[in-house]
């Protein structure tokens, strides 16, 4: 028997559609209004493994690997886990450093392009 952990080279939030239509908790989704500067709570299911020495994608998912392009770099400032309902989950917080706008060239794998 081994150890489920997952390794994520980026953080991949839900819309924030799902949490108005109820499928999801706040801190699955992207804010409405992303800020540079702001720390923001961010849960997922399962246990997850992210980088905490540098920046990374923050990117939207729809699930089933189905991601957007880097929406903005973010740092992952605190990160544990925890049992939840018999499932294993992962929650912390992240510093939103740069928005992106959409047309522009961000990450080139996990370096961040300046």
């Amino acid at each position: 028997m081994g150890i489920k952990v997952e390794f994520n080279p980026d953080l991949a939030l839900r819309n924030i559609r799902t949490f108005k239509d109820g499928e999801r908790l706040r801190e699955e989704c992207i804010p409405e209004k992303l800020e540079a500067g702001r720390v923001y709570d961010f849960l997922k299911e399962g246990q997850r493994l992210y980088w905490l020495e540098g920046e990374l994608p923050l990117v939207e998912t729809e699930g089933g690997g189905k991601l957007s392009k880097p929406l903005a770099s973010v740092t992952i400032v605190e990160v544990g886990h925890f049992i939840w309902d018999g499932k294993v989950w992962t929650k912390g917080m992240y510093k939103v450093h740069t928005v992106f706008d959409k047309n522009s060239r961000t990450f080139e794998g996990f370096e961040r392009i300046k």
